[in-house]
């Protein structure tokens, strides 16, 4: 089994208008309503792809309700943990001629709420598979992505982080299945700027040194790149089509590998991830089976 945990999952309200204008009355054209977060993402796209995943993470309120029943609606197994008191946030993303965010807050998580998250944890066995996506919200300790992967060290569970930072860096003692930086991510944990391929295969090597098994590097017109657990490196390029979304891109590109690892080698999942994330980019919400399958054509 796949495990998905979003820390802070929301309500993406998704306005289309034409010319914004601050501090007027501004109408919409069109209107869409998403339930997300990195690991939802993720398991949305596993969905598409025929793979079952189960979504965890913490839920609030009305908020968190909607998300809940919508992500089940889906056909995705659920086991958020409910908090008691405030509401999942809601993130504002206004599309003009210029895209505009404004993402929420979130609740607070309390501690009994990280024990009861800790508790569905051991619900994972050998074989099965997590996906820890994203930034941490304030009320969750900085190091949680840590004691989770520490909680399951010696399973034999598959860890796959998406993640920046110390946030990554700080994980790989725990050799990681798959970490996922994208090549400015990767720049700015080293401190150097890579522009070939050659340069960022080099820095997706020293993460491998560090503990990570095996280091996808997405480089968004440039394709994707990939140093397997084996040291061998795998290249993609790129899907063609026009750019509509900048949203879920890299969790499509996790789920797709992770797919692809379940249904073949290294240089499948790679294709298989490069597809999904074109998918997503080309499209308004996240990618669909069918657009997944016609880009994989491409490649």
């Amino acid at each position: 089994m796949i495990y998905t945990v979003t820390f802070n999952p929301a309500v993406d309200y998704v306005v289309h208008t034409g010319e914004m204008k601050t501090g007027a009355t501004n109408r919409s054209s069109k209107e869409e309503i998403y339930f997300g977060g990195k690991g939802i993402n993720v398991s949305i796209v596993l969905k598409e792809l025929g793979i079952k995943s189960k979504a965890l993470g913490f839920v609030a309120g009305f908020t968190g309700a909607a998300i809940e029943s919508g992500v089940a609606d889906m056909g995705i197994d659920t086991d958020f943990v409910h908090l008691e008191s405030g509401f999942s946030r809601i993130n504002v993303k206004i599309k003009s001629a210029e895209e505009t965010e404004l993402n929420g807050q979130g609740p607070d998580i309390s501690d009994k709420a990280i024990a009861e998250l800790f508790t569905k944890l051991d619900a994972l066995k050998e074989g099965d598979t997590i996906v820890l996506a994203g930034s941490i919200p304030n009320s969750l300790p900085k190091d949680i992505y840590e004691r989770i992967l520490e909680h399951l060290n010696g399973r034999n569970v598959r860890t796959v982080v998406d993640a920046t930072g110390e946030l990554l860096l700080r994980v790989l003692k725990y050799r990681p299945f798959l970490v996922k930086p994208n090549n400015f991510e990767l720049a700015e944990l080293f401190d150097v700027t890579l522009e070939t391929n050659e340069q960022i295969a080099e820095y997706a090597r020293k993460l491998k040194e560090m503990g990570a098994q095996n280091v996808l590097v997405s480089m968004a017109e440039k394709g994707a790149l990939l140093v397997d657990e084996d040291d061998k490196l795998h290249v993609s390029g790129v899907c063609k089509g026009t750019v509509k979304n900048s949203v879920g891109a890299g969790d499509s590109m996790v789920a797709g590998f992770i797919a692809g690892i379940e249904q073949g080698g290294y240089d499948y999942a790679l294709k298989l991830g490069t597809a999904c994330g074109g998918a997503t980019t080309f499209s308004e919400g996240l990618a669909t089976g069918e657009e997944i399958r016609k880009l994989l054509e491409q490649l």
